[in-house]
């Protein structure tokens, strides 16, 4: 094994290894709980006018609901770490694990819309229900979709049987892994960053834009790189046009997540039906074609 290869791998081992994830987990598990808790703490403290905040950051605490808040964006966090795992792998486990890191993102936005609306006077919520259930019907969609790459097969190995392009490919996509990780490491501790001062400044306020947008928008750089370089590999046009389309969906995604209200909502929804009817359209022609292959012989 050469150099470069011995230290992508003992880098990749390092940080984005099994034995990582498995650490990883446990402590994100624990620290969703706590975390859990540690919210519906301030909440209750909120509630009983024993501390107090200011009008933005005390929507966070005004409802029992925001709790829910937390953890579950510890579990976002986690499944970014997760998706940076996958690259490697194969792009379709890829592309799944962004739709379900976004459907975990819509939840997350359905639980701070209910919290919101539970605190909320009459007046207001007639408009709020309605985004909630397109909200909801993305999350069902969203949710499909992330089904279908789940059960959808592995790739066909449609490089070169040659072993030592295959592994130079799977290199390439593990050192774009590990420079993924220092992004996504540097992108969270700027993003916390900047909202904790927000937080000491009195705008506490909370949207899916946090971190997702930024590092979305360098995931899709590295999804288009990863297709670029596949060129190299796969000549079949229908998988590149495949690949091509998955990329179309996850830009889709990263439009919505900076849209607010109704239009994000649809554009969840778009790219949800796009990613799973570009996802079906391969897997029934790689049948058909596997089909007339075993009818000629």
């Amino acid at each position: 094994m050469q150099p470069e290869a011995m230290l992508t791998s003992a880098l990749y081992d390092r940080f984005l290894g099994h034995r990582t994830n498995e650490k990883l987990r446990h402590l994100c598990i624990q620290a969703a709980i706590l975390g859990f808790l540690l919210h519906l703490l301030l909440c209750l403290l909120y509630q009983l006018d024993l501390i107090s905040f200011s009008q933005q950051t005390g929507e966070l605490f005004d409802s029992y609901l925001d709790a829910l808040y937390t953890p579950f964006s510890i579990f976002l966090a986690y499944e970014v770490y997760e998706l940076i795992r996958t690259i490697p792998d194969s792009f379709t486990n890829s592309i799944g694990k962004q739709f379900e890191i976004i459907t975990l993102l819509v939840v997350r936005d359905i639980l701070k819309r209910l919290s919101d609306i539970d605190a909320s006077v009459t007046s207001t919520v007639d408009g709020s229900i309605t985004i909630l259930a397109v909200e909801c019907l993305a999350f069902l969609i969203l949710f499909g979709t992330a089904l279908l790459f789940y059960r959808a097969q592995r790739e066909t190995n449609l490089i070169s049987n040659k072993s030592d392009e295959l592994g130079k490919f799977i290199l390439q996509k593990k050192q774009l892994a590990i420079l993924l990780f220092a992004v996504y490491i540097l992108t969270a501790i700027y993003s916390l960053s900047i909202w904790s001062y927000g937080v000491f400044e009195g705008d506490g306020s909370t949207n899916r834009t946090i971190f997702f947008l930024d590092f979305f928008t360098v995931l899709i750089m590295a999804d288009i790189l990863i297709l670029l370089v596949s060129y190299q590999y796969i000549t079949e046009f229908t998988y590149l046009a495949r690949n091509t389309g998955f990329i179309l969906s996850t830009v889709i995604l990263r439009v919505a997540i900076a849209s607010p209200g109704m239009s994000g909502a649809i554009l969840f929804i778009l790219a949800g039906c796009l990613g799973s009817a570009v996802l079906l359209s391969g897997y029934l022609f790689h049948k058909s074609e596997q089909a007339n292959s075993t009818e000629s012989e």
